[in-house]
């Protein structure tokens, strides 16, 4: 698997996208996709509306050597598509304690919503695993049982009920909690 030489990341080759680590010129498209109301309202970390700079930054921290979320921008050009279709992170969790835990996320850009995209991504990623994790987490809102599906395709399992605080939405919502076991 080929490395990222600014970030150290792989980069994951699926059937029709890669997953390859952000690099400054997706911050108009990242910018585009995270400004609509849509893609912010089914994350908890997307505000809406989207600040000047927000993509700028977010592609900077991605470089940060002292992150503990690691990004890839979900690149369609093999296919035909863009060269920015959405993200994919994954989040280190506990990892001071020793745990090999990761909690994944993900958007597709709406034009993407329903074409499998996301389910390929996350898929990909589960299957390359580069944080070496033994149990990944995921959350979705309850109202979005299109990212829940995406979850179930990749062979998680749901946990249980939660809430999260959604910035966009300004307030908590209720989530589904989902984990797959890889060690």
């Amino acid at each position: 698997m080929q490395q990222d030489r600014i970030t150290g990341q792989p980069v994951i080759t699926a059937e029709r996208v890669t997953l390859r680590p952000l690099q400054p010129s997706d911050a108009g498209l990242i910018t585009l996709y995270a400004s609509d109301e849509r893609v912010a309202r089914a994350t908890r970390h997307l505000p809406h509306p989207l600040p000047p700079g927000t993509a700028e930054a977010f592609i900077r921290g991605s470089h940060a050597e002292t992150r503990r979320e690691d990004v890839w921008a979900i690149d369609g050009t093999a296919a035909g598509m863009g060269e920015l279709v959405g993200i994919v992170a994954l989040t280190r969790m506990d990892s001071e304690k020793g745990r090999k835990q990761s909690e994944i996320r993900y958007w597709v850009a709406p034009a993407m919503w329903n074409t499998g995209l996301a389910s390929e991504a996350v898929a990909a990623m589960v299957e390359a695993n580069p944080q070496g994790s033994d149990t990944l987490f995921a959350e979705v809102f309850q109202d979005n049982p299109a990212s829940a599906r995406v979850l179930t395709n990749a062979g998680f399992e749901y946990l249980g009920d939660a809430e999260a605080y959604s910035v966009s939405r300004g307030g908590t919502v209720p989530t589904w909690t989902y984990l797959k076991k890889l060690g």
